[in-house]
């Protein structure tokens, strides 16, 4: 059993950064802890970086595996720990998914145990890693709402499990947890994040669909500092190291999970979630549409695909709707490449296509966990990222992003004659469906 690996383990029945609970005496304590209290195998964290720093302008060279020029390398190394823990645990749940550990959510995106363990993992270690001066806020997809009622008692019971022996079998920290601090740890991600201070943003498993069909989903985490992505890394254990080779996601290397990651001002990386030195990064140059390749979402609920189909697809079923109207101007002819969650955006910022276009059903509301950290893996790589007015998207509203119709990812190049053939067949389309 885990607890029995652990040893000596510490009772985490409130993940607070500031009270751990050995047996039965309250511990009041500042990470990072005292180490008689912890095995010796706890590291911590050494770089803690000035608390009201600035971000820095998107100039400034940086060296990205090192700390030296990166004002958030600490964080940066917390934030790759933290997604590839919490990949260890969804690999090993996706290979065994039951039907008890799957429930609904309001978006009709399933939740699984990996879902909730996910979460409490980053949590975990970006805690146990944090600064001593640092405030801990974490806005994340779940809470302990559903697992609190009547009912999900094997569910928490399988939660619970799964994250102890992740925790064990990593080694990295001497904690073990109780059920009711998983439901703690849950709800430490309740943050409404916003314009002031620094929040960590998090989606456990981003793509929850393609998780459950062995295929892509991501685990995505961001940093805001004053409302501002300034780092963001998104782990994706399906998605190949080497380029994307066919339109359903594959490729042609063997080694597969992928691990971006992005400082603001210091360039985009990927390297292997196994462990490779890592790799820079940057969108493609291509700049004539006709050869662009775009991306979009898989699933129906994220994206129109009678907005965003091919143009064969289009011209037998659905003439005149605003993206063939978009492609028509510009003359695309490459069907689309979907592929659930972030991947995309990991995708698009190493070159494997030109654009990545999310339009969702009217009434959706974007949360800022589904792109806060992929945009800035793209930007950073070179590309940008708009809404379809053009605006750069804006995270410091609190949970939710407010912006116009959809999303837009693509390169320099490209941007102007996309953006320009998008907002026509907007007002095209909106002037169709007008009664007068």
């Amino acid at each position: 059993m885990a607890a029995a690996r652990v040893g000596r383990a510490l009772h985490a029945s409130s993940l607070s950064p500031s009270t751990l609970v050995v047996s039965r005496v309250q511990l009041h304590l500042r990470p990072p802890y005292p180490r008689h209290l912890l095995l010796p195998n706890y590291h911590t964290c050494r770089a803690a970086p000035p608390s009201r720093y600035r971000p820095p302008s998107r100039r400034v060279r940086c060296a990205m595996s090192g700390a030296t020029g990166n004002p958030y390398a600490a964080e940066l190394a917390a934030a790759k720990k933290a997604v590839a823990l919490a990949a260890r645990l969804c690999q090993a749940v996706q290979k065994d998914i039951v039907q008890s550990g799957v429930q609904s959510k309001a978006d009709k995106s399933p939740v699984t145990v990996a879902d909730y363990g996910s979460q409490i993992l980053v949590s975990l270690v970006l805690k146990m890693e944090s600064p001593v001066s640092s405030t801990f806020s974490l806005v994340a997809e779940e809470d302990s709402e559903e697992l609190r009622k009547e009912g999900a008692e094997e569910i928490l019971e399988n939660i619970t499990e799964l994250v102890n022996e992740t925790i064990a079998d990593d080694g990295s920290y001497s904690i073990y947890f109780s059920k009711e601090g998983i439901l703690s740890a849950i709800d430490d991600g309740k943050s409404e994040g916003g314009s002031s201070g620094r929040h960590w943003v998090l989606d456990p498993i981003d793509g929850t669909k393609g998780f459950l069909r062995g295929e892509q989903y991501a685990i995505a985490l961001a940093l805001l500092d004053e409302g501002k992505v300034v780092l963001g890394v998104l782990a994706c254990p399906n998605l190949p190291l080497g380029s994307i080779g066919n339109l359903n996601g594959g490729s042609s290397g063997d080694q597969v999970g992928a691990l971006f990651s992005a400082t603001i001002g210091c360039g985009a990386e990927v390297e292997s979630l196994q462990g490779s030195p890592p790799q820079k990064i940057s969108v493609c140059s291509i700049d004539n549409p006709v050869n662009a390749s775009f991306f979009e979402s898989y699933e129906g609920a994220h994206s129109m695909h009678d907005l965003t189909g091919s143009i064969a697809e289009v011209c037998e079923s659905y003439i005149g709707n605003l993206v063939f109207e978009c492609w028509q101007k510009l003359g695309v002819q490459a069907p689309p490449v979907r592929i659930d969650s972030q991947a995309k955006y990991g995708a698009l910022a190493r070159g494997d296509g030109a654009i990545y276009l999310r339009f969702p059903h009217t009434g959706y509301r974007e949360k800022i966990w589904d792109h806060a950290a992929g945009s800035i893996v793209v930007t950073e790589a070179g590309g940008i990222v708009t809404d379809a007015s053009g605006n750069d998207l804006d995270f410091s509203k609190g949970r939710f992003l407010d912006l116009d119709t959809g999303i837009i990812a693509t390169n320099k190049q490209l941007m102007p004659s996309l953006l320009k053939a998008v907002q026509e067949a907007i007002k095209e389309k909106n002037q169709a469906a007008s009664p007068l």
